[in-house]
């Protein structure tokens, strides 16, 4: 059993899950953030480690993720036990891209990706899109301007599925972080992103209810 941290009503109709990014767990700030905002009595928010990230809470050694189909499988899991009537999947970085590759399969209400790896940093000419082409799975990608792992400019080059929808944090870099220079802060991007979560959610299922 995959341990969990849930937050808003323990038993609701609609539930978001969230997976964490490759070097950090699902009790990080940035996952605390999200699953407190968007919590409610009516909405409640799962998070959970893949079992790399639970091996390196136990033994106190950081390892790197778990092979793709391992990572797959946790989803697939925690799937199977916490589906309620209406379901987002999604998470940040790592996360957000292995429940983008499963979303259309298992038929989930929506997609929340916080932070897209598109590529690594400096490898342009390796984009991890493909499966990006033809998603139907409804999709929010919230990304930072500036982010190393898919910029704007970068983005804007791809053919993407028109079922993406995409929210840009200014100046933000892979964690939605600005350069003191913008004159943004990091509550500034955090705050609008929730912001565009929360919309995102509730059109999702004003529109299922149509």
């Amino acid at each position: 059993m995959l341990n969990v941290f849930i937050d808003g009503a323990v038993k609701a109709d609609r539930t978001l899950i969230l997976a964490h990014g490759a070097g950090a767990g699902k009790e990080h700030y940035f996952m605390n953030f999200f699953a407190s905002k968007l919590a409610t009595d009516q909405f409640r928010v799962v998070r959970f480690d893949f079992p790399y990230m639970a091996r390196a809470r136990l033994t106190g050694k950081r390892t790197p993720p778990d092979h793709q189909i391992k990572l797959i499988a946790s989803w697939q899991e925690i799937i199977s036990k916490f589906r309620t009537k209406e379901l987002i999947i999604g998470g940040k970085s790592l996360g957000g891209r292995i429940a983008s590759m499963i979303a259309d399969a298992q038929r989930v209400d929506g997609l929340v990706c916080l932070g897209f790896p598109f590529h690594a940093p400096g490898k342009l000419d390796n984009p991890r899109v493909e499966h990006l082409r033809l998603i139907q799975t409804p999709t929010l990608i919230c990304q930072g301007t500036r982010d190393p792992f898919g910029n704007k400019n970068d983005v804007g080059t791809y053919q993407l599925s028109e079922n993406i929808s995409f929210f840009w944090l200014s100046d933000g870099d892979h964690s939605f972080k600005p350069r003191k220079s913008s004159g943004l802060t990091e509550a500034d991007n955090l705050s609008t992103s929730l912001k565009a979560v929360k919309t995102f959610s509730q059109n999702l299922f004003e529109d299922k209810k149509r």
